[in-house]
């Protein structure tokens, strides 16, 4: 068996139908990550559901490379410290049972009670296409009607839970304590079914967002994470423009590839360039951003990195549709193009 090697997984989807299966097999891509999958809303997710999901990628000749981000509202009270999260904790123990036991080896996941929040859906980018922004001018770090009114705008059936629980401040303090409550408890169960567990950082980075405290955006922020963690099974999602959205933009990138890089850390990545960084940025296409990306890649090969990598977010272009098919070809056929430059 040939040992593993950096690769394109396609991503950012939550149903795996024909269509899907037949956009990875032109594009040259192996396997796929899905995304807060569409299955029985009952806190956790069935094994014989997930052993089905495995069992039809393995049909079509795909890996299932792993699962990211059960549904928010499974994790509400985790996040926010509330009463019923020891109820939440051992339904994410259950998924994460189910998953080993199924031979799906990651879940992905972030600690965003409100999750990740864009002021724009139109900036403009080369040739009239658009990428999404996120300017702190326009928004509120205190008030907690702000991230409601978006939380109403983006998803109206997650609204209603969301402002019945969701109804004071919480520190920053608060926020590292409900982490480490969490992580705490679920850490040993991965250990014991084989699963990684793959932290996304807070997107946007700031650190205070709708009176909520925001943790994961600095690099040391990861450090402590992984110390209050101290576990084989805990691992970073190495989001690249998350991570160069940070305060002091792509410096960041290069300081998380030299840390966690050697200690085996990151369990796979997205891929995705922005412009400006932490209060004001701007996704955009690979190589129009902060970023030199064949120069990253070349640093994560350098550190020994032999995981998978999704585009993640894709600007619009033109007569696209609403997955963006046209684009999520470009940049995977992109970052193809550069890991195999790199051989």
């Amino acid at each position: 068996m040939m040992a593993p090697q950096m690769r394109v997984a396609l991503g950012q989807f939550a149903v795996l139908d024909d269509e899907k299966i037949k956009f990875c097999k032109q594009l040259g891509i192996n396997s796929v990550l899905l995304n807060t999958l569409t299955l029985p809303d009952i806190g956790y997710w069935e094994y014989e559901d997930l052993l089905k999901l495995r069992q039809c990628c393995e049909e079509h000749e795909l890996v299932l490379e792993g699962i990211e981000n059960v549904p928010l509202h499974w994790m509400l009270k985790i996040m926010l410290g509330l009463d019923g999260r020891d109820e939440e904790i051992r339904n994410y123990q259950k998924t994460i049972q189910n998953l080993g036991k199924a031979g799906i080896p990651i879940l992905g996941h972030h600690f965003m009670p409100d999750g990740t929040w864009r002021t724009s859906y139109t900036v403009p980018l080369r040739g009239g296409a658009r990428g999404m922004g996120f300017d702190m001018d326009l928004v509120s770090a205190d008030r907690l009607d702000w991230t409601g009114d978006l939380v109403k705008t983006r998803d109206p059936s997650f609204a209603e839970t969301f402002f019945s629980l969701a109804k004071e401040p919480i520190s920053t303090e608060k926020m590292w304590d409900n982490y480490a409550y969490f992580i705490r408890a679920v850490a040993p169960v991965a250990e014991e079914a084989g699963v990684k567990l793959a932290l996304h950082p807070d997107d946007p980075p700031v650190p205070m967002l709708g009176g909520r405290g925001r943790l994961f955006i600095s690099v040391n922020a990861f450090r402590q994470a992984m110390e209050i963690a101290d576990s084989p099974a805990w691992g970073i999602n190495f989001c690249v423009g998350s991570t160069s959205s940070m305060a002091g933009g792509a410096k960041n990138v290069y300081e998380m590839i030299d840390i966690f890089g050697p200690l085996g850390k990151f369990v796979y990545g997205h891929f995705r360039d922005v412009q400006g960084d932490s209060t004001k940025f701007n996704e955009c296409f690979l190589g129009d951003g902060n970023l030199d990306p064949v120069d990253v890649l070349r640093k994560l090969k350098q550190v020994g990195f032999t995981s998978f990598l999704i585009d993640d977010h894709v600007p619009w272009v033109d007569y696209d549709d609403s997955f963006g098919h046209r684009s999520h070809a470009h940049q995977s056929g992109y970052l193809q193009g550069m890991i195999a430059a790199l051989g």
